[in-house]
Protein backbone atom coordinates (compact mmCIF):
# COMPACT_ATOMS: atom_id res chain seq x y z
CA UNK A 1 0.00 0.00 0.00
CA UNK A 2 2.06 2.90 -1.36
CA UNK A 3 1.39 6.63 -1.36
CA UNK A 4 3.04 9.73 0.01
CA UNK A 5 3.00 9.64 3.80
CA UNK A 6 4.87 12.91 4.38
CA UNK A 7 5.53 15.91 2.20
CA UNK A 8 7.51 18.90 3.47
CA UNK A 9 8.00 21.87 1.16
CA UNK A 10 10.10 25.00 1.70
CA UNK A 11 10.05 24.72 5.46
CA UNK A 12 11.49 27.56 7.55
CA UNK A 13 11.33 27.47 11.34
CA UNK A 14 13.07 28.71 14.44
CA UNK A 15 12.67 30.19 17.89
CA UNK A 16 12.13 33.96 18.18
CA UNK A 17 14.98 35.46 16.11
CA UNK A 18 16.95 32.21 15.92
CA UNK A 19 16.54 30.62 12.48
CA UNK A 20 16.94 26.83 12.68
CA UNK A 21 15.46 25.45 9.44
CA UNK A 22 15.91 27.16 6.07
CA UNK A 23 13.98 25.81 3.09
CA UNK A 24 13.75 22.11 3.95
CA UNK A 25 12.12 19.83 1.36
CA UNK A 26 11.38 16.21 2.26
CA UNK A 27 9.11 13.45 1.01
CA UNK A 28 8.55 9.91 2.32
CA UNK A 29 6.24 7.22 0.98
CA UNK A 30 4.55 4.41 2.86
CA UNK A 31 6.83 1.41 2.76
CA UNK A 32 9.94 3.55 3.32
CA UNK A 33 12.21 4.02 6.31
CA UNK A 34 14.04 7.34 6.10
CA UNK A 35 16.91 8.06 8.47
CA UNK A 36 17.43 11.72 9.39
CA UNK A 37 21.09 12.32 10.19
CA UNK A 38 23.01 15.34 11.39
CA UNK A 39 25.22 16.64 14.19
CA UNK A 40 23.83 18.12 17.37
CA UNK A 41 22.05 21.46 16.79
CA UNK A 42 21.59 20.77 13.07
CA UNK A 43 17.79 21.13 13.32
CA UNK A 44 16.65 17.49 13.43
CA UNK A 45 14.44 17.79 16.51
CA UNK A 46 13.06 21.13 15.32
CA UNK A 47 12.03 19.49 12.04
CA UNK A 48 10.34 16.61 13.86
CA UNK A 49 8.51 19.03 16.17
CA UNK A 50 7.20 20.91 13.13
CA UNK A 51 5.96 17.64 11.59
CA UNK A 52 4.28 16.71 14.88
CA UNK A 53 2.54 20.10 15.09
CA UNK A 54 4.44 21.07 18.23
CA UNK A 55 6.13 24.03 16.54
CA UNK A 56 4.53 26.30 13.95
CA UNK A 57 6.92 26.99 11.05
CA UNK A 58 7.40 30.53 9.81
CA UNK A 59 7.03 29.45 6.17
CA UNK A 60 6.49 26.37 4.05
CA UNK A 61 4.02 23.48 4.17
CA UNK A 62 3.68 20.04 5.73
CA UNK A 63 1.16 17.41 4.71
CA UNK A 64 0.62 13.93 6.13
CA UNK A 65 -1.11 11.47 3.78
CA UNK A 66 -2.36 14.41 1.75
CA UNK A 67 -3.75 16.31 4.74
CA UNK A 68 -2.27 19.76 5.34
CA UNK A 69 -1.00 20.09 8.89
CA UNK A 70 -1.98 23.77 8.82
CA UNK A 71 -5.44 23.48 7.24
CA UNK A 72 -6.49 19.93 8.18
CA UNK A 73 -4.63 19.42 11.45
CA UNK A 74 -7.00 16.76 12.82
CA UNK A 75 -6.86 14.66 9.66
CA UNK A 76 -3.08 14.92 9.51
CA UNK A 77 -2.48 14.07 13.17
CA UNK A 78 -4.80 11.06 13.06
CA UNK A 79 -2.37 9.48 10.61
CA UNK A 80 0.72 10.36 12.65
CA UNK A 81 2.48 8.38 15.35
CA UNK A 82 5.00 10.59 17.16
CA UNK A 83 7.45 9.28 19.75
CA UNK A 84 7.61 11.94 22.43
CA UNK A 85 10.77 12.55 24.45
CA UNK A 86 10.87 10.10 27.40
CA UNK A 87 11.18 12.96 29.89
CA UNK A 88 7.87 14.34 28.60
CA UNK A 89 5.84 11.33 29.77
CA UNK A 90 3.47 11.89 32.73
CA UNK A 91 5.10 10.55 35.89
CA UNK A 92 1.80 10.24 37.81
CA UNK A 93 0.19 7.81 35.37
CA UNK A 94 0.94 4.13 34.90
CA UNK A 95 2.14 2.85 31.54
CA UNK A 96 -1.24 1.21 30.93
CA UNK A 97 -3.07 4.47 31.72
CA UNK A 98 -0.85 6.33 29.27
CA UNK A 99 -1.67 3.80 26.56
CA UNK A 100 -5.39 3.91 27.37
CA UNK A 101 -5.54 7.71 27.30
CA UNK A 102 -3.61 7.85 24.05
CA UNK A 103 -5.79 5.14 22.50
CA UNK A 104 -8.95 7.01 23.50
CA UNK A 105 -7.57 10.23 22.00
CA UNK A 106 -7.13 8.36 18.72
CA UNK A 107 -10.69 7.04 18.89
CA UNK A 108 -9.68 3.46 19.63
CA UNK A 109 -11.88 1.17 21.70
CA UNK A 110 -8.85 -0.60 23.14
CA UNK A 111 -5.06 -0.73 22.99
CA UNK A 112 -3.91 -2.36 19.74
CA UNK A 113 -3.19 -6.06 20.09
CA UNK A 114 0.10 -5.78 18.22
CA UNK A 115 1.21 -2.92 20.48
CA UNK A 116 0.57 -5.14 23.52
CA UNK A 117 2.45 -7.95 21.76
CA UNK A 118 5.39 -5.60 21.22
CA UNK A 119 5.23 -4.61 24.90
CA UNK A 120 5.57 -8.29 25.75
CA UNK A 121 8.57 -8.65 23.40
CA UNK A 122 10.08 -5.61 25.12
CA UNK A 123 9.67 -7.39 28.50
CA UNK A 124 7.54 -4.36 29.37
CA UNK A 125 4.30 -6.11 30.36
CA UNK A 126 5.24 -6.29 34.04
CA UNK A 127 5.81 -2.51 34.00
CA UNK A 128 2.39 -1.61 32.60
CA UNK A 129 0.78 -1.06 35.98
CA UNK A 130 3.69 0.79 37.56
CA UNK A 131 3.92 4.57 37.64
CA UNK A 132 5.96 6.16 34.87
CA UNK A 133 7.89 8.19 37.45
CA UNK A 134 9.50 4.94 38.63
CA UNK A 135 10.69 3.96 35.14
CA UNK A 136 14.29 4.00 33.97
CA UNK A 137 15.21 5.91 30.80
CA UNK A 138 15.08 2.74 28.74
CA UNK A 139 11.67 1.77 30.10
CA UNK A 140 10.30 5.25 29.35
CA UNK A 141 11.73 4.96 25.84
CA UNK A 142 9.82 1.71 25.33
CA UNK A 143 6.57 3.37 26.43
CA UNK A 144 7.17 6.35 24.13
CA UNK A 145 7.57 3.98 21.17
CA UNK A 146 4.46 1.98 22.10
CA UNK A 147 2.44 5.21 22.27
CA UNK A 148 3.71 6.24 18.83
CA UNK A 149 2.56 2.95 17.28
CA UNK A 150 -1.02 3.06 18.57
CA UNK A 151 -3.80 3.29 16.01
CA UNK A 152 -1.88 1.99 12.98
CA UNK A 153 -0.30 5.34 12.02
CA UNK A 154 0.67 5.81 8.38
CA UNK A 155 3.65 7.92 9.43
CA UNK A 156 5.80 7.02 12.44
CA UNK A 157 8.18 9.78 13.59
CA UNK A 158 10.86 8.93 16.16
CA UNK A 159 13.69 10.97 17.65
CA UNK A 160 16.66 8.89 18.86
CA UNK A 161 14.28 6.07 19.81
CA UNK A 162 17.12 3.65 20.59
CA UNK A 163 18.65 5.81 23.33
CA UNK A 164 18.61 3.91 26.60
CA UNK A 165 17.37 0.62 25.12
CA UNK A 166 19.21 -2.56 26.01
CA UNK A 167 20.57 -4.49 22.98
CA UNK A 168 17.79 -7.10 23.03
CA UNK A 169 15.03 -4.48 23.10
CA UNK A 170 16.78 -2.42 20.41
CA UNK A 171 16.85 -5.46 18.12
CA UNK A 172 13.16 -6.15 18.79
CA UNK A 173 12.30 -2.56 17.83
CA UNK A 174 14.45 -2.59 14.69
CA UNK A 175 12.78 -5.77 13.46
CA UNK A 176 9.28 -4.58 14.38
CA UNK A 177 9.65 -1.28 12.55
CA UNK A 178 11.26 -2.98 9.56
CA UNK A 179 8.35 -5.45 9.37
CA UNK A 180 5.76 -2.64 9.46
CA UNK A 181 7.57 -0.72 6.76
CA UNK A 182 8.18 -3.74 4.52
CA UNK A 183 4.49 -4.64 4.71
CA UNK A 184 3.60 -1.12 3.53
CA UNK A 185 1.76 -0.36 6.74
CA UNK A 186 3.61 2.89 7.36
CA UNK A 187 6.55 5.13 6.65
CA UNK A 188 9.18 5.67 9.35
CA UNK A 189 11.12 8.89 9.86
CA UNK A 190 13.87 8.30 12.41
CA UNK A 191 16.30 10.95 13.62
CA UNK A 192 19.33 9.05 14.84
CA UNK A 193 23.07 8.95 15.44
CA UNK A 194 23.00 5.11 15.34
CA UNK A 195 24.67 4.43 12.02
CA UNK A 196 24.14 0.66 12.24
CA UNK A 197 20.38 1.30 12.10
CA UNK A 198 20.87 3.46 9.01
CA UNK A 199 23.08 0.97 7.19
CA UNK A 200 21.13 -2.19 8.03
CA UNK A 201 17.49 -1.13 8.26
CA UNK A 202 16.85 2.18 6.48
CA UNK A 203 15.78 2.57 2.85
CA UNK A 204 17.10 6.10 2.44
CA UNK A 205 19.00 8.66 4.48
CA UNK A 206 19.31 12.44 4.49
CA UNK A 207 21.89 14.63 6.19
CA UNK A 208 20.70 17.86 7.80
CA UNK A 209 23.38 20.50 8.28
CA UNK A 210 22.78 24.07 9.37
CA UNK A 211 19.04 23.71 8.90
CA UNK A 212 19.26 22.50 5.29
CA UNK A 213 19.31 19.09 3.60
CA UNK A 214 22.99 18.85 2.65
CA UNK A 215 23.14 15.29 1.27
CA UNK A 216 20.86 12.37 0.46
CA UNK A 217 21.59 8.67 0.06
CA UNK A 218 19.32 6.46 -2.01
CA UNK A 219 18.66 2.83 -1.23
CA UNK A 220 21.24 1.81 -3.82
CA UNK A 221 23.85 4.13 -2.30
CA UNK A 222 23.20 2.76 1.19
CA UNK A 223 23.57 -0.77 -0.17
CA UNK A 224 26.93 0.19 -1.67
CA UNK A 225 28.06 1.66 1.65
CA UNK A 226 27.08 -1.58 3.40
CA UNK A 227 29.38 -3.47 1.06
CA UNK A 228 32.35 -1.15 1.66
CA UNK A 229 35.12 -2.24 4.01
CA UNK A 230 35.96 0.04 6.92
CA UNK A 231 33.85 2.96 8.05
CA UNK A 232 31.34 3.05 5.16
CA UNK A 233 28.57 5.47 6.07
CA UNK A 234 30.60 7.07 8.87
CA UNK A 235 33.25 8.10 6.36
CA UNK A 236 30.62 9.28 3.88
CA UNK A 237 28.98 11.41 6.57
CA UNK A 238 32.27 13.00 7.52
CA UNK A 239 33.06 13.78 3.87
CA UNK A 240 29.60 15.27 3.30
CA UNK A 241 29.91 17.48 6.39
CA UNK A 242 33.36 18.72 5.32
CA UNK A 243 32.10 19.37 1.80
CA UNK A 244 29.10 21.32 3.05
CA UNK A 245 31.28 23.42 5.36
CA UNK A 246 33.65 24.20 2.52
CA UNK A 247 30.82 25.28 0.27
CA UNK A 248 29.29 27.56 2.90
Amino acid sequence: MRGVALQVRGLHAGYDKLVVLSGVDLEISRGEWLALLGPNASGKTTLLHCIAGMLIPSAGSISICGHSLRQEAMGAKRRLGFGCAPEGLPNLLTGRQCLEVHAAAKGLAAIDADVLALADEFAFTDMLDRFVGAYSLGTKQKLAVLLALLGEPALVVLDEAFNGLDPASALVLKKHLRARVSAGRCAVLLATHALDVVERYSDRAVLLLGGRIARQWSGAELAALRAMPGEGLEAALAAAAVGASGAA
